[in-house]
């Protein structure tokens, strides 16, 4: 039997990996072009880019775990008093369930039904999805979001670096700014081929994103008197 594709197992680890990327490439990139800007010399671009590419991956790793960790630990609160409900009041918390079935087209009779097979299946999980919410493809997964996080960030950030070894200092900051661009264009892309949405969209959210990034960056960059590109 033919099984249909679905990608919203692929939720969290893709929404880290992107957002990793893409703050790997910009925020490396704009810390190149900062430093390009005011080094007639390679040597500071590169040390400054290898340390951005370190500082970023592992901040960015770091907060995405803790971040993931608060939601992992709100969700487990929530089950542990799902459960507490089930074992004090199990009428309450089946006519509960009942009562969402309902809310979603089906007939009083056919709810109550449908709530008592659940709950003697497994109440606790049908109140957890049902209720809450929470399902295995939706729930938090630290770890995975932080190693996500980092190693993606580590990927896009590697891509400035490459580009600063290999493009000329007097010209830096236009490779830097064009390389950019076009990593994004590439990661958007890639976004949406793998969480199976429309690529022209991914292509041009993350490019539109990225593009005032840089240009924000550049706006203060020509307030304190260094030109960017």
């Amino acid at each position: 039997m033919n099984r249909e594709r679905h990608y919203g197992n692929r939720s969290n680890w893709l929404r880290a990996a992107v957002l990793g990327a893409n703050d790997g490439i910009l925020s490396t990139a704009s810390i190149v072009i900062g430093v390009a800007a005011a080094s007639a010399t390679k040597d500071p671009i590169l040390l400054s880019g290898l340390a951005g590419l370190v500082a970023g991956a592992l901040s960015m790793a770091a907060g995405e775990y803790v971040s993931v960790s608060s939601q992992s630990d709100l969700e487990e609160a929530d089950l542990k008093r799902e459960e507490k409900e089930l074992t004090e009041t199990p009428q309450a918390e089946l006519q509960e369930l009942a009562h969402i079935y309902e809310s979603r087209g089906l007939d009083n009779v056919l709810a109550l039904q449908v709530a008592k097979q659940l709950t003697a299946h497994n109440a606790l999980e049908a109140h957890a999805r049902d209720e809450l919410g929470i399902t295995d493809m939706t729930k938090a997964n630290p770890l995975q979001a932080a190693l996500s996080s980092g190693a993606s960030f580590v990927f896009g950030g590697a891509l400035p670096v490459i580009v600063a070894f290999l493009a000329p200092v007097d010209q830096m900051e236009i490779y830097q700014y064009l390389t950019a661009l076009l990593f994004l264009i590439l990661l958007g892309f890639l976004s949406g081929k793998v969480g199976g949405s429309s690529k022209r969209k991914a292509v041009l959210r993350i490019v539109l994103g990225g593009t005032i990034a840089m240009g924000i960056t550049a706006g203060i960059g020509y307030l304190f008197g260094v030109g960017m590109i």
